[in-house]
């Protein structure tokens, strides 16, 4: 049984009536059959109180008595068909023939289950004696908690021998339940020919990526994160120092300004009028580097002032001709002229 037959056999097993608690699984054995003779019984489940399945998993076969009550309650006989079509194909409406027709349970002097194939359909008798067909492939119902094997739900032609092909209990499947393993092997990220351990071991590394997830938030690596506190103190002193600068530059740019312009003023190439327009303009972007470079060629429109090298007169000496002649005309005295000034 490929892949695709054992996805859509998951499926199918759901539409299966089970009892709650219960779930069903396909076992494979090798068909007792040679070319020349059709056997006309054939084991369904080895003797033994425990079976072992290829992935390790075990069901409990201490009660084969059981087997059989379920079997002959059917009231029906069993179907051997071909690639469990009447667990797959039948419940989707296609044809699923059957290759022969099972009665007369019974336990043999090991504690097999066996069954007497009563009537073989030609397509069956053909597949067999042909050997296309080999081994045979029991689907059983167990019980989910105590793996106890309850019964045979239907009998399969395979050529996989030994392939466990899980089914789900109707009573709890789920939407997720019934996805295909095609669409679970497509979402993990694997091949389409993946196995069925290779997507577990896929989702447990999932689950292991997760926790490791989970741990680093409840105890993350102190090197790569800081306190709230820490981190709001820095970006603090960080604003703060970027004020700083930023007053810094500004007050700095209004003295080289203020100093240019003064220059400017003293050299007579700007008027004492246009002082604060020289001042605005040297405030935008590069208008202080294009100040300079316009002082560089302006010419001088403005005598310049001598203010700063005018001597101041000196209160201590003698009104000279004409100051004192000045001073007589307004009726001034030398004493007036020191006080109010001449």
């Amino acid at each position: 049984m490929n892949q695709k037959t054992a996805a859509k056999m998951i499926l199918a097993m759901n539409i299966t009536e089970i009892p709650e608690g219960q779930a069903v699984i396909a076992l494979n054995f090798e068909f007792p059959a040679r070319a020349d003779n059709l056997p006309e019984r054939i084991m369904l489940i080895p003797g033994g109180a425990e079976i072992e399945g290829r992935d390790g998993r075990k069901w409990k076969n201490d009660k084969p008595q059981r087997i059989i009550d379920y079997l002959l309650a059917t009231n029906r006989d069993l179907v051997l068909d071909f690639e469990h079509s009447t667990e797959i194909k039948a419940p989707a409406g296609e044809p699923a023939p059957a290759a022969a027709w099972l009665s007369n349970f019974a336990l043999d002097e090991n504690g097999a289950v066996t069954a007497a194939v009563n009537s073989w359909t030609p397509a069956g008798e053909k597949a067999v004696t042909d050997k296309e067909y080999r081994y045979i492939s029991p689907v059983i119902l167990y019980d989910q908690k105590t793996m106890q094997i309850a019964g045979i739900s239907s009998v399969g032609l395979t050529n996989r021998p030994n392939l466990f092909v899980p089914a789900l209990n109707q009573e709890t499947r789920t939407t997720e339940e019934e996805m295909k393993l095609e669409d679970l092997l497509k979402k993990l990220g694997l091949p389409a020919a993946a196995t069925l351990e290779q997507a577990l071991n896929a989702i447990q590394k999932l689950q292991g990526d997760l926790q490791t997830a989970m741990n680093r938030e409840t105890t993350p690596d102190l090197t790569k994160f800081v306190p709230r506190a820490d981190y709001d103190q820095v970006l603090e002193r960080a604003t703060n120092s970027e004020k700083k600068l930023e007053t810094d530059a500004k007050e700095k740019l209004e003295t080289a300004i203020n100093s240019e312009v003064d220059t400017a003023l003293k050299a007579g190439k700007i008027a004492p009028a246009s002082k604060d327009f020289y001042v605005a303009m040297c405030r935008t972007e590069d208008g202080l580097t294009q100040f300079k470079q316009f002082l560089e060629s302006a010419p001088v429109i403005v005598d310049p002032s001598d203010l700063d090298t005018r001597e101041q007169p000196d209160s201590g000496k003698a009104l000279n001709a004409e100051q004192k002649q000045i001073a007589d005309m307004f009726g001034n005295s030398a004493e007036d002229l020191k006080k109010y000034g001449a």
